[in-house]
């Protein structure tokens, strides 16, 4: 189930309310991510097979029925709540209307994350209220990032979530769950590998899971590894990459920069343009005019 199709029909039938922006349609697989504006009102309780992070980006009070009593919460902009899968999501009540962020995490991805092959069952606890600037951080990124780059945004979801479910089998796991440490980096042979197929499907679409199944690693330890190799994130690597292939078509290409936005694997024009300037200080009109 989709983060829209959860809260469509955890609030079916009760009270309309506006999303005003969704990853849905930006194809992330490893989180979703629903910015809502949450109405005054209540809303019935129900199960969620995804782990769910809410961060408040107000201050509103809600109640909760836990075993027909009433548990009251005040939130302020920065609080977040945890609700962990397979649990009930209880009754709710809010006291006015307010801007939240949602994220939904796959219980799965907290499993890929532990980087071994029979991983430890793993368990999170559930918390009505909690302060976590790296959480809140990170919800800031993501909902920036879709909101920036829309369709571009997928591999930046990918390895979000990879360090948001380390982050939270760290800190919020029933049993500290291990997540090692790896050194090193990748040997050699896997680096070569790795770059080699980045640099011949620059105009595919790239994901975490992709690259660290080249090397039979899970996301979480390919991510590190990668990083100490080359010194940069592999989203970082791959735009650095799609912005050099970009700056070679436009010196010697006449092709439109539309079709050379798509070559390099940008899929929406206006952001390749916003991170071309970012890198560049340049458009990509201005830089091929100076040839």
């Amino acid at each position: 189930m989709s983060s829209e199709q959860f809260l469509t029909n955890l609030y079916d039938e009760y009270i309309e309310h506006p999303h005003l922006l969704s990853s849905d349609q930006a194809g992330w697989d490893k989180v979703g991510l629903v910015y809502e504006l949450e109405p005054k009102g209540e809303m019935p309780e129900a199960f969620t097979s995804s782990h769910i992070l809410i961060v408040c980006q107000g201050d509103f009070q809600a109640s909760f029925q836990i075993n027909g009593q009433w548990h009251h919460e005040q939130y302020t902009q920065g609080d977040i709540a945890l609700f962990v899968a397979g649990e009930l999501f209880p009754r709710v009540k809010t006291d006015r209307e307010v801007p939240l962020i949602d994220l939904f995490l796959s219980p799965d991805i907290l499993i890929d994350a532990v980087g071994e092959i029979a991983p430890p069952k793993i368990q999170l606890q559930s918390h009505f209220r909690l302060r976590d600037p790296l959480i809140q951080q990170m919800a800031l990124a993501l909902k920036t990032e879709l909101e920036i780059a829309g369709e571009d945004s997928k591999l930046y979801a990918d390895s979000m979530a990879t360090a948001l479910s380390a982050h939270l089998l760290r800190r919020y796991a029933v049993k500290n769950s291990v997540i090692k440490e790896y050194k090193g980096g990748l040997p050699t042979y896997q680096l070569k590998l790795i770059i080699e197929y980045i640099q011949t499907h620059l105009d595919q679409d790239l994901t975490l899971t992709k690259l660290a199944n080249l090397v039979q690693i899970s996301p979480h330890y390919f991510a590190s590894l990668f990083k100490q190799s080359t010194g940069t994130s592999p989203h970082k690597y791959i735009t650095k990459c799609r912005l050099e292939k970009a700056k070679n078509l436009l010196r010697h290409r006449e092709s439109a920069i539309a079709f050379i936005c798509q070559e390099v694997g940008f899929k929406n024009q206006s952001h390749f343009t916003r991170v071309f300037r970012q890198y560049f200080q340049i458009t990509p009109k201005a830089y091929r005019d100076l040839f």
